[in-house]
C-alpha cells in the first residue's frame, strides 16, 4: 500500500515509518517539525519513503499527497503528558480540531474522487479518563462520562469525526487508542514547560523519561507525581507500530476500533522502583510524593481482547525489556542535551 502518515517526525511514528517500511509499504510523511525541530530519522532516505515539510492544516497540500493513497494514518497533533494538559489546555483543543477537520476534509475528498479506502485516527487512552468498568472495553467509550480534560475530551471529538464522516460519506475508518507508549527517541519538545520536581527541572512531561532522568541525575529521595498508585500500561513503542500496521492492513479493522495496549497493569510507585533498581542497584529506595495534577488519571486499565481475537495482535515486550532499552538512550541524551 502507498500511505500517507501525518505527525510523520513525531516520537510514535518514528516506530510506525520504520514498521511500514519494514513490510514493504511506500510511505510519504508530512510534519512541519513543530514539535521536537528538524530531526533525521534512519529511514530518510529510503526509496519508498517520502516526506515532506508541510502543516497537515493545508487541505489542498493534503488532497495532493492523497491523491494516490490507498489509506492515510491521522496521526498529527499537539501532545503532551500530564503537565502538558494543563499548560496548553486552549491549544490542545483547538490546534488539533483545526488538524483534524482538515485532514477528514482532504480524505473525504480522496475517498470519492480518487482511490483512498480508508481513514486510521490515532486517538488515545485518554478517553477512558473516567472510566469505572476496569479493564476497559473498546464499547465503554460510549459508556462512560466525557473525559474531563481538553485533551481526552479532542481525542473522543477525532473518534466522532469518524462516525461523521462514514455516516454521511462511507468513508471508512479504523480508530486506534494507543496506552503509554514507551521507547526511544522522544527528546524534549520545543514547546514544554519545565516544571521542578524536587531538585530536578522537568521537561519531558512522560512518567518513564522523567523518572529515568531524575535517578539519573541523583535526586535521593526520588519524587513522584501522587502516591504512586496510578495504575498505567506501558506499551513499548515497537509493539504499538506493529499493531498500527496491522490495524491499517488488516480488513477486520474496517470501521472497528482498538485499544493497542500490554496487558500488563504496573503502578507508578512500582514502576519508579524498577527504573530505581536498574539504575542504582541495592541503594536502598527513597520517595516523596509531589502534588498530583487535575487530570492524573488513577486508574487505566485497557481491555485487550478484541485486537487479539480479530486482529491476532498483542503486544509482548515486557516493560524490564523497555527500560533495558529506554534508560541507555536517556543517558546518552542527558550528556548531549537532548533531554
Amino acid at each position: 500500500m502507498k500511505i500517507l502518515v501525518t505527525g510523520s517526525s513525531g516520537f510514535i511514528c518514528g516506530y510506525l515509518v520504520d514498521e511500514l517500511l519494514q513490510n514493504g509499504h511506500n510511505v510519504v510523511g508530512i510534519d512541519n517539525y513543530s514539535k521536537y525541530g528538524r530531526v533525521e530519522k534512519s529511514y530518510d532516505k529510503q526509496s519508498n519513503y517520502h516526506f515532506i515539510e508541510g502543516d497537515c492544516k493545508n487541505v489542498d497540500l493534503l488532497k495532493e499527497l492523497l491523491s494516490d493513497c490507498d489509506t492515510v494514518l491521522a496521526a498529527a497533533a499537539m501532545i503532551g503528558g500530564i503537565s502538558y494538559f494543563h499548560t496548553q489546555a486552549y491549544e490542545l483543543l483547538a490546534e488539533n480540531e483545526r488538524i483534524l477537520a482538515s485532514t477528514f476534509d482532504a480524505a473525504i475528498w480522496a475517498f470519492q474522487h480518487k482511490k483512498l479506502n480508508k481513514i486510521n485516527v490515532l486517538s488515545s487512552s485518554m478517553v477512558y479518563e473516567n472510566a469505572s468498568d476496569f479493564p476497559s472495553k473498546e464499547s465503554d467509550v460510549r459508556k462512560c462520562p466525557p473525559p474531563s480534560s481538553t485533551y481526552g475530551f479532542q481525542k473522543l471529538a477525532s473518534e466522532y469525526y469518524c462516525q461523521g464522516a462514514h455516516e454521511q460519506y462511507g468513508l471508512p475508518f479504523t480508530i486506534i487508542r494507543p496506552f503509554n507508549c514507551v521507547g526511544t527517541g522522544e527528546k524534549r519538545a520545543l514547546c514544554d514547560k519545565e516544571i521542578l520536581s524536587g531538585n530536578v527541572k522537568l521537561a519531558m512531561s512522560h512518567v518513564v523519561p522523567d523518572l529515568v532522568q531524575k535517578v539519573i541525575k541523583g535526586q535521593n529521595p526520588l519524587y513522584i507525581l501522587g502516591e504512586g498508585n496510578q495504575i498505567r500500561h506501558y506499551t513499548y513503542a515497537g509493539d504499538l507500530a506493529k499493531g498500527i500496521r496491522i490495524c491499517m492492513e488488516n480488513s477486520a479493522a474496517i470501521n472497528e476500533d482498538f485499544n493497542i495496549s500490554t496487558s500488563e497493569s504496573t503502578t507508578v510507585l512500582q514502576l519508579a522502583k524498577a527504573i530505581w533498581k536498574k539504575i542504582n542497584g541495592d541503594m536502598p529506595f527513597s520517595y516523596v510524593s509531589d502534588k498530583a495534577f487535575k487530570y492524573d488519571v488513577q486508574k487505566r486499565i485497557p481491555s485487550v481482547e478484541k485486537a487479539k481475537a480479530l486482529l491476532n495482535f498483542t503486544a509482548e515486550t515486557k516493560l524490564d525489556e523497555i527500560l533495558d532499552e529506554v534508560i541507555p538512550w536517556i543517558t546518552e541524551q542527558i550528556k548531549l542535551g537532548g533531554i
